[in-house]
């Protein structure tokens, strides 16, 4: 898909949910005194810094943050240098942590990433890398839908307005010929903005007939009853979507080149890992979503969850763009201009040195 035409990015305005800063995690570090993410003595600061700041959500699609926290392996990478941990529930609140300098790099979903970049007029961030692919589903009662063209006039929850499963479910409304009012979320399906904590107990309630959720959130409620009605992966070529990059400040990039190199080749290297050592990985993802959130998750969820999730270090930047004006045809934001958004020249370096070959951004890349 070529890069759009130079246009004047910019957002229509979208009501966000009220976030306090303790809700969201705003500037609240993870707790990893089991983990391995111990700075090894005598290790050597990098260009001297003495931390770098990353965040990232308590999600099964953050999984390279969640075991690279676990294992120690950003810490591995960067030496001396410590890597801090900071958890968000919601996009925006990362994004505007990001803008304020309270995290240098974090992992987030296509959609407040795009909506950070042209809200920014490009200024504030790039995206640097892939992280995952795919662990979103329709999950769906039951009892109540049986097919597709059941879902017409039901309940259906999205985490949030704008947010990359509201975008992806109004575009698969619209794809069916219904008609839903983006904004408000009624039509010829209810769209019912549930925060994915939340979303099991409204379904257990009844208040909602199913929802458009990433993972764990779908297991549970699979666990619940529930029943996968559709996974996104089958709408997308070759079953690949993002759903989760790694972005950065631009100023950060710009005067710690060699940190931000050091956090990716331990995303690539996590990555790796994950590829290897699938049951371990697992492990340590869950072990540390209960240092972050207090509670692991059961087998019945975590099983399934973990094997619809695939890392990737390509961004797939040819589906952010698709994902882009997938928003665009909502009425959710104005169509954007992207090119950009990406600096994979890192990454590249890091995976040369890998013996791996580059990824591609799709026209969208920084010259």
């Amino acid at each position: 898909m070529p890069a759009p035409r130079t246009r004047r990015a910019a957002l229509l305005a979208l009501p966000l949910l009220a976030l306090t800063l303790a809700a969201c995690g705003y500037g609240s570090e993870a707790s990893v005194d089991e983990g391995k993410s111990k700075i090894a003595a005598g290790a050597k600061k990098i260009d001297g810094l003495d931390s770098v700041r990353i965040g990232y959500f308590p999600n099964l699609t953050h999984a390279t943050a969640l075991v690279g926290n676990r294992e120690g392996l950003f810490q591995k990478e960067l030496g001396g240098t410590e890597a801090k941990y900071s958890q968000f529930n919601a996009g925006p609140s990362e994004i505007e942590a990001l803008n304020a300098g309270s995290i240098d790099i974090g992992w987030i979903g296509p959609s407040p990433a795009i909506n950070g970049y042209t809200k920014s007029a490009g200024k504030n961030l790039r995206i640097i890398g892939g992280s995952a692919s795919g662990g979103v589903k329709l999950v769906v009662d039951p009892k109540k839908i049986k097919s597709l063209d059941d879902v017409k006039g039901k309940k259906i929850a999205t985490p949030q307005l704008g947010n990359t499963q509201d975008v992806a479910f109004l575009n698969w409304v619209a794809e069916r010929g219904w008609d839903v009012d983006a904004q408000s979320g009624k039509g010829d399906v209810s769209v019912v903005r549930t925060d994915n904590k939340i979303t099991p107990d409204a379904y257990k309630s009844g208040s909602i007939d199913g929802a458009w959720v990433p993972e764990p959130t779908a297991s549970k409620l699979v666990a619940e009853g529930g029943k996968v009605l559709l996974d996104e992966a089958d709408l997308w070529p070759d079953k690949k979507f993002v759903i989760t990059n790694i972005i950065v400040k631009q100023s950060f990039l710009d005067e710690h080149p060699k940190v931000v190199e050091a956090v990716l080749r331990g995303a690539v290297r996590t990555n790796a890992w994950i590829e290897k050592n699938p049951d371990k990985a697992k492990a340590a993802a869950n072990a540390q979503l209960e240092a972050d959130s207090g509670k692991a998750l059961p087998a019945e969820v975590l099983d399934p969850a973990w094997k619809s999730i695939t890392t990737t270090d390509d961004p797939l930047a040819a589906t952010l763009e698709a994902e882009a004006d997938h928003a665009v045809k909502a009425g959710l934001l104005e169509k954007p201009d992207l090119r950009g958004i990406y600096d994979l020249r890192p990454l590249n370096k890091v995976l040369r040195a890998e013996g791996r070959p580059p990824v591609d951004d799709a026209g969208l890349g920084v010259k």
